[in-house]
């Protein structure tokens, strides 16, 4: 494989919609996202009215890559070997002598194996890696501490309300009966939480298609709640950019192999024909389905026995593991993290990149979701403290991840939106330094890691 990845290569090239191609104004979604999971928990399930109740500084909790421990209680951050590298009982940090209790001289998280060479869900644990996600993991953490100071014991039984409470607010049909406080909200004031594409976004894309790129929008959201999305980020006239489009795409199980493959449907104002197609003929727009049929009409479309495709998303569990390991596919991963080490998120002048929309706590300190937190420390490397106080510098699991699942990992879609197609990047390879593989540049945590090895 060439050291180089470059997309005049690709036959086609395919994207996620959220956090993906649209980027939300993560303070007020996540804030949303949190109330809708908290007031479900309060009103239908009968928590404390606490949890409604967040100052700005709560938010710096909200870190991506955490795993709720269900059966400790606990939530941890993971080493690229499994090891826990920092850990909380609610919101409160577990001290050496307390992750040893929990996790043994080595720190060893023993479902470490499971999610590592699977990243199925399970009833033992949950990993928090996107913004749909991530507010759920400070609600676990504030159940917890309300658990504790009740004088209840903490069980994995609360977990079940946790999912009945996601469930109210992301069911399929919730969009078109205004179930939940989530879709409605996003309903009655699209701008407050999406962010429109830049114009750059829209002219690449359409290049890509002028250039006789195959286009795929491929999401798990269901077509209605897509609908609104890509009007407001694309304009009316979004369909024309696409050649084939799938919502409700369940994935990761989209790229599932024989004998979990889901058909295609055909969607008839919104609604899922009860009849699923034997594979698919014509580009079009879709719902659920799977990757190999797919796969044929890509060859169809392209003329080629093994066309080479590119997926953009910005999932480590519905896009990147799946579609690398059982696809095949190049990925690149869509990484706001790395803005919050100092990346610029476009290619151009970053005073025209999308703006963070000031919400409620913009002038109060909330933190946004993206940025380092200063409790979990960094998405890609944790600062442990050696035998003699001196720091060591780690890998955390998520960073190893998207080096041995992902072609690159870029800030946004708009940092590349004005490269030649025939930009060569150098990819990720398990055999170059772990710097390798981001574009514009790595994150700040990663560079200081190669600067101490050298």
């Amino acid at each position: 494989m060439s050291g180089c990845f470059s997309l005049a290569d690709c036959d086609v090239i395919g994207f996620d919609l959220d956090h993906t191609l649209c980027r939300y104004h993560l303070k007020e979604t996540c804030r949303l996202i949190y109330e809708s999971f908290a007031r479900y928990l309060v009103e239908h399930r009968g928590y404390d009215q606490d949890l409604l109740n967040l100052t700005p500084a709560t938010w710096d909790f909200c870190c991506k890559g955490l795993v709720v421990d269900l059966e400790e209680g606990n939530l941890v951050k993971l080493a690229e070997d499994g090891t826990v590298l920092r850990a909380t009982h609610g919101t409160c940090d577990l001290s050496t002598e307390e992750l040893l209790k929990h996790y043994g001289p080595k720190r060893e998280w023993r479902h470490f194996n499971s999610l590592n060479t699977t990243f199925t869900r399970s009833a033992k644990y949950y990993f928090y890696d996107n913004y749909f996600d991530l507010p759920g993991a400070l609600l676990c953490a504030r159940v917890v501490d309300m658990l504790r100071k009740r004088g209840s014991e903490v069980t994995a039984d609360f977990w079940k309300d946790i999912v009945a409470a996601i469930d109210h607010n992301y069911n399929t049909s919730a969009f078109r009966e205004d179930a939940g406080w989530y879709f409605p909200s996003v309903k009655r004031d699209p701008g407050r939480y999406l962010q429109p594409c830049s114009a750059s976004v829209c002219r690449w894309l359409r290049r890509l298609k002028e250039e006789g790129k195959v286009l795929l929008l491929i999401t798990s959201s269901h077509s209605d709640y897509c609908r609104l999305v890509c009007e407001h980020i694309l304009g009316k006239d979004f369909e024309e950019l696409f050649d084939v489009i799938i919502t409700n795409a369940l994935k990761p199980g989209f790229f599932s192999l024989i004998p979990q493959q889901r058909p295609f449907r055909t969607l008839v104002n919104d609604l899922e024909d009860s009849v699923g197609l034997p594979g698919l003929e014509k580009p079009g727009w879709y719902s659920q389905g799977n990757w190999p049929h797919l796969h044929e009409l890509l060859k169809s479309m392209t003329g080629k026995a093994q066309p080479k495709v590119v997926y953009f998303g910005d999932s480590m569990r519905s896009d990147m593991f799946p579609a690398f390991s059982f696809g095949k596919w190049e990925t690149v991963m869509v990484v706001e993290e790395m803005e919050g080490e100092g990346v610029a998120s476009a290619s151009h002048s970053p005073s025209q990149a999308p703006l963070e929309k000031k919400g409620k706590f913009e002038d109060e300190g909330m933190k946004t979701p993206s940025a380092v937190s200063e409790q979990w420390g960094s998405y890609f490397v944790d600062v442990q403290k050696g035998e003699e106080g001196e720091d060591k510098l780690r890998l955390t699991w998520c960073c190893h991840c998207i080096h041995t699942y992902s072609t690159l990992a870029i800030p946004s879609v708009e940092a590349i939106t004005e490269l030649p197609l025939d930009f060569k990047f150098p990819r990720f390879s398990l055999d170059k330094p772990s710097t390798t593989g981001y574009y514009p540049r790595p994150p700040d945590s990663l560079l200081k890691k190669e600067q101490s090895r050298s």
